[in-house]
């Protein structure tokens, strides 16, 4: 099990608030009791996906996923409703044990709203996420995170079919097109980074 003592450490002196859980349920619990009759918004994330966040949320808020749209509406419409939402909850691709945040995006919808606009920002990371440090959790982030996304979302790009790094293609449908670092807390909200001891997502 990975020690969470000096990212934890870290992470608070930049201006996060840090919690730590052993399992994905725990963090989910949490969440689930700490978020409560409010607009969400959430970035894609196979992170949040597999903790059934989702389901444990909706049932007393309002969310908005581009990954669950309601008849009627269009992912433009939800990911505008998401830009708009109290609370935005998003896993990362890549976190330092010194600190820094590392997502990248196709769409850039999830790198832009972690950035700003809300009144909180939670993010999530299993522990398979931990990277030593700044220049290793840049490399987590661009040749394992994104090479799996892409081959999860069946595109036609080198990373998804040899599986193995970056590229730096330029396919039609190559989905790394932003990169967000984050160096400390934003100032702008309330930031919570949630530690889980299992391996969650890419």
């Amino acid at each position: 099990m990975t020690d969470f003592t000096e990212v934890k450490a870290n992470l608070e002196q930049l201006g996060y608030k840090v919690s730590c859980f052993d399992t994905a349920k725990e963090a989910c619990d949490y969440l689930n009791s700490e978020i409560d009759n409010k607009s969400v918004g959430f970035g894609g994330s196979v992170t949040i996906d597999k903790m059934g966040l989702y389901e444990a949320l909706e049932t007393h808020n309002k969310l908005s996923w581009h990954w669950r749209i309601p008849e009627g509406k269009s992912a433009y419409d939800v990911r505008k409703e998401a830009r708009d939402a109290d609370i935005y909850i998003s896993s990362v691709n890549g976190i330092a044990v010194s600190g820094e945040i590392i997502n990248i995006d196709g769409n850039c919808n999830r790198v832009a709203e972690i950035f700003y606009g809300h009144k909180k920002v939670y993010l999530i990371a299993g522990e398979n996420k931990l990277a030593k440090d700044y220049e290793s959790a840049l490399y987590r982030a661009r040749n394992i995170a994104a090479p799996l996304n892409a081959k999860r979302l069946n595109r036609k790009t080198p990373c998804a079919i040899k599986g193995d790094r970056c590229y730096n293609c330029n396919s039609p449908e190559r989905i790394c097109k932003g990169l967000s670092v984050l160096w400390q807390k934003p100032s702008s909200a309330e930031f919570e980074i949630v530690l889980i001891h299992e391996e969650l997502g890419y």
